[in-house]
């Protein structure tokens, strides 16, 4: 009798053990708006989730949705928000309006390179300077694509001048408003939508990083680029809170170690490598390409980007938040991650 009361103890003790070890086994969602091809998700995204696999022995598994495949780009932050999925990578500029702060790191003149913008980015959350902006999610790092220039269809941009007129797309509203005081109509629409709308004569041209024109194949359908870098664009990869407060101790602690600086400036550095692709992949098929050197000084250029700067600025002290205390922040942690960096 004890033999087989001790086999059953056995037994119940065992199958406890196979019902936690299962219930240890996590598989998360991450959803996001790059193509699956795309070196953002392979050489980002993958890595990410591949090491978060590793380090957890297994116990963690990312299942990627790629393309908007779980939720539309505009959609992403408020599907982490709500757990629609579990962990989601965006840009904080499609759900306008929603991070002010944050999108002061947008603003020209703040990062040259990703690597830059990312350090500067990320140092701004980590200070506590944009904790309001994201209560409601668990952010795991913050990025930036490196500056963003304009690329025509078929129209030479030497001059804002040149703009006018021309239907360009715009990543946000920030950069909107820049684009409309140099004498464009901005249109707004999502990344992956823009190959499309070109190909319909919807837009003229578009603003954008050099990385991106790569990514999304909008190579294939400009011919002229000038670079006057007015823009950055943020992103954020965050996690719903309740599917972290879900996690075991041990699994908890993989993600906190694989989110903050380091994974900020991994990103940063694949998007500067992604633009000299870019850039060199339009050097080839023979497109024309303008720099324009130090635009925030230079005789056309200057006023609409500095009048773009002043009034976001204005704009937040309206609306009673620490803008011009935030961008100066900004600036000093361009200088310090400068800095770190070179």
């Amino acid at each position: 009798m004890k033999t087989m009361l001790s086999r059953c103890a056995l037994a119940v003790s065992m199958a406890g053990f196979t019902i936690a070890s299962a219930q240890a086994e996590t598989t998360l969602r991450m959803a996001h708006f790059w193509p699956g091809a795309s070196g953002i998700n392979e050489d980002i995204f993958e890595v990410w989730a591949e090491t978060i696999e590793e380090e957890s022995g297994g116990d963690l598994t990312v299942e990627m949705f790629p393309s908007g495949t779980l939720a539309k780009p505009d959609s992403i932050y408020e599907a982490v928000a709500n757990g629609i999925t579990d962990i989601g990578a965006t840009a904080q500029g499609y759900t306008a309006g929603r991070f002010p702060l944050s999108q002061i790191v947008e603003l020209p003149g703040v990062a040259t390179t990703a690597t830059q913008g990312a350090c500067v980015l990320q140092t701004l959350y980590d200070d506590g300077h944009l904790d309001s902006e994201y209560e409601d999610t668990r952010p795991l790092f913050m990025f930036t694509t490196g500056p963003g220039g304009i690329h025509t269809i078929d129209t030479d941009v030497q001059s804002p001048s040149d703009l006018e007129g021309l239907r360009i797309r715009r990543p946000t509203a920030v950069a909107g408003q820049m684009l409309e005081n140099m004498g464009a109509n901005p249109v707004g629409m999502p990344a992956p939508d823009i190959y499309t709308s070109m190909q319909r004569g919807v837009i003229d041209g578009l603003s954008f990083p050099w990385e991106g024109l790569k990514g999304f194949r909008i190579n294939e359908l400009v011919s002229y680029h000038t670079e006057v870098p007015f823009y950055t664009l943020i992103f954020v990869a965050t996690m719903n809170q309740r599917a972290y407060d879900s996690l075991t101790p041990e699994q908890q602690a993989v993600i906190d170690d694989n989110s903050g600086m380091k994974w900020a400036e991994n990103a940063g550095e694949v998007f500067d490598r992604l633009d000299v692709e870019g850039k060199q992949e339009a050097a080839d098929a023979g497109h024309t390409i303008r720099e324009i050197e130090n635009p925030l000084d230079h005789p056309d250029w200057q006023k609409p980007l500095q009048d773009g700067i002043e009034s976001y600025l204005t704009e937040l002290k309206e609306r009673g938040l620490p803008g011009r205390e935030v961008y100066d922040a900004a600036l000093e942690a361009s200088e310090s991650c400068a800095t770190q960096q070179g």
